[in-house]
């Protein structure tokens, strides 16, 4: 291709494309630098917001998780540095104090900014230092004393450094807020100001802000240190979903005894062989399930922060696969190939939903976003209304269904093996064969579940997603208003043996019915025992319907206070005194508070 025939192509691609990265003010090293990572377009919010940085406005801006905000301060701060309204004013040379100022809530967040602003930055010959807690002091305090051009750090030890003299904040021509609203969230309110407020001359530096959301802090601080002509960018705007649109929303009903069997089922069925992180409320729980899952690591504040950066790096190289973490990887974890996300519990608040599920379906990419709950005491209705995401409700994976989406896994194992093994193989190969009675096709099946780990199928629970259960619906043709009316019912025409092993009794969503679980071996004692009660109907269930919510809260009609109370004086969803007490103390998932466990530990 000719010089004149390069050019036309340039103008087609200027044309098709308005986010081109020839459409922008962008230099050539760095240009080249974009293109060797297979950028080739700006997303959207680095579009809206590079000229208006490159002129050196202040600017606020808002965009859904994973849609590129790193980049769209560090492409234009770094054109301005090297060939815009900075480079005037940028020092050089040893011991220069930096032009760059970046504050984010965490070292994970802070480590990844820090290096796109190596890999870009250093394009165009400048440096950069990462300040965070739990790395030694003398290795930052070295780099500062030298000179570096752009600082990146969580606020703490940056305000560390700066007590400590060894941060010179005179020369700053930029300092950027990320992650602005998760700063107020983890109480980084007071060090933030005064790192602000500790540059004088304001009228000479610009002041970029990130956020998610806008909550009155954020506000006030951007109406505190942003000029009043400051420029908005917002691609959230009013509208309700704020969680990211290219994510497949599933949520899964789960008992917590049950998520050590399920969890290594949903990474079979939705992961498609890519990376997945799964997420704990508690740090214990963490490291618990990466112990029960082959080849999973933990990663959790309690991890020195070494390990931690080994950890990451090794996930992120595909060393392995699967991502065990808390609220400490929550936020940032710049990884645009995580396929899955698996929250084993819905969160406390729906921004943080936004912010797990959010790790998925970046960069572009798809994914999948998996929450098990317990059907019972659950604020998905709440997660869903808040957040605007329409959630997917599934059962667990059933054995026979995962057998069927890895047999093709085994199958492809199987080509995969050279032809020289078959003379080793093949006289026990004929042998199995004459003497097992069964077919070749049937003698591979068999081979097949083997090489996956099948060894039988057994029943599970679409309700609690327990091995060795099924989920029955009972109806009577007319609502039913309390768990205790159909216990009543049920005692009609079963033994008390059998009434006594239902588990998990939660009425459907209609009032019409009512769903829970019997051990698989007696699947015939119910099913021949309702053939003599007139007008009810028991079958089993292939797919759970819509069910009855009840909110996490601490009291409350269905929480630990005061509640539902069963014929028997007790409280069958609190701490009742009931003779059954089944979801209660006595319930036998329970720790006697009404929450599931394993081992005493809630997951």
């Amino acid at each position: 291709m000719d010089e004149e025939e390069e050019e036309e192509e340039e103008v087609l691609k200027k044309e098709e494309d308005p986010n081109a990265i020839t459409n922008f003010r962008i230099s050539e090293p760095l240009r080249a630098k974009l293109k060797e990572k297979g950028i080739e377009s700006l997303f959207p919010i680095q579009a809206m917001t590079f000229d208006i940085i490159l002129d050196g406005s202040d600017l606020v801006g808002r965009a859904r998780t994973g849609q590129g905000k790193t980049l769209a301060f560090v492409l234009p701060i770094l054109e301005s540095l090297i060939n815009g309204p900075a480079k005037a004013f940028r020092k050089t040379g040893f011991g220069r104090a930096p032009s760059v100022l970046v504050l984010l809530p965490t070292r994970e967040l802070a480590s990844q900014v820090y290096a796109d602003f190596e890999v870009y930055g250093g394009a165009m010959g400048l440096s950069s230092c990462c300040l965070y807690g739990g790395a030694p002091y003398q290795t930052q305090e070295s780099k500062l004393r030298r000179g570096v051009d752009i600082v990146v750090g969580t606020p703490g030890r940056v305000k560390d450094h700066i007590e400590r003299e060894n941060i010179d904040l005179s020369q700053l021509k930029f300092r950027v807020l990320d992650e602005a609203d998760e700063m107020l969230r983890m109480g980084f309110v007071e060090d933030v100001e005064l790192i602000l407020g500790k540059v004088q001359d304001v009228s000479k530096v610009q002041t970029l802000l990130f956020s998610a959301t806008l909550p009155d802090w954020v506000k006030h601080i951007s109406g505190k240190f942003l000029k009043p002509d400051k420029k908005t960018a917002d691609l959230v705007g009013n509208a309700k979903m704020k969680a990211s649109t290219n994510v497949r929303h599933i949520v899964l009903p789960c008992n917590v005894s049950a998520r050590a069997q399920l969890i290594p089922d949903i990474i079979r069925c939705y992961s498609s062989g890519g990376r997945t992180i799964i997420f704990t409320e508690k740090k214990e729980s963490a490291s618990e399930l990466a112990g029960l899952l082959p080849g999973a690591r933990a990663l959790h504040g309690d991890i020195q922060q070494s390990q931690r950066e080994v950890t990451l790096a090794g996930f992120r190289s595909g060393k392995f696969m699967t991502l065990v973490a808390t609220n400490v990887a929550a936020r940032g974890l710049d990884i645009n190939d995580v396929q899955l996300i698996i929250q084993c519990e819905p969160p406390r608040d729906v921004e943080a939903y936004i912010h797990r599920s959010g790790r998925t379906g970046r960069a572009g990419n798809t994914g999948v976003a998996v929450m098990l709950y317990d059907p019972r005491r659950s604020n998905v209705s709440k997660i869903e209304r808040e957040s605007g995401v329409k959630f997917e409700h599934i059962s667990a994976p059933q054995p026979d269904d995962i057998a069927k989406a890895v047999g093709g896994e085994a199958a492809e194992m199987i080509t995969q093996v050279s032809d020289s093994v078959i003379p080793a193989f093949k006289s026990a190969a004929e042998e199995l064969l004459n003497n097992s009675g069964l077919s070749a096709a049937d003698l591979l099946a068999k081979a097949l579940a083997k090489a996956v780990g099948f060894t039988e199928i057994k029943k599970r629970s679409l309700l609690t997603s327990m091995e060795n259960y099924v989920t029955l619906l009972l109806e009577i043709g007319k609502p039913m208003f309390t768990p205790s009316f159909v216990f009543g019912i049920l005692r009609r025409f079963l033994p008390e043996e059998q009434v006594e092993a239902v588990q998990g009794l939660t009425l459907t969503a209609d009032g019409n019915g009512a769903v829970f679980d019997v051990p698989a071996k007696d699947l015939d004692i119910y099913l021949t025992g309702q053939q003599k009660a007139g007008n009810v109907s028991l079958e089993v269930l292939k797919t759970l319907p819509r069910l009855q919510e009840r909110e996490q809260s601490r009291g409350g009609r269905f929480g630990g206070g005061r509640g539902f109370n069963d014929r028997n004086g007790g409280n069958r969803f609190g701490r009742g005194g009931g003779r059954n007490g089944r979801f209660g103390q006595n319930d036998r998932f329970s720790n006697g508070r009404g929450n599931f466990n394993k081992g005493g530990k809630r997951w």
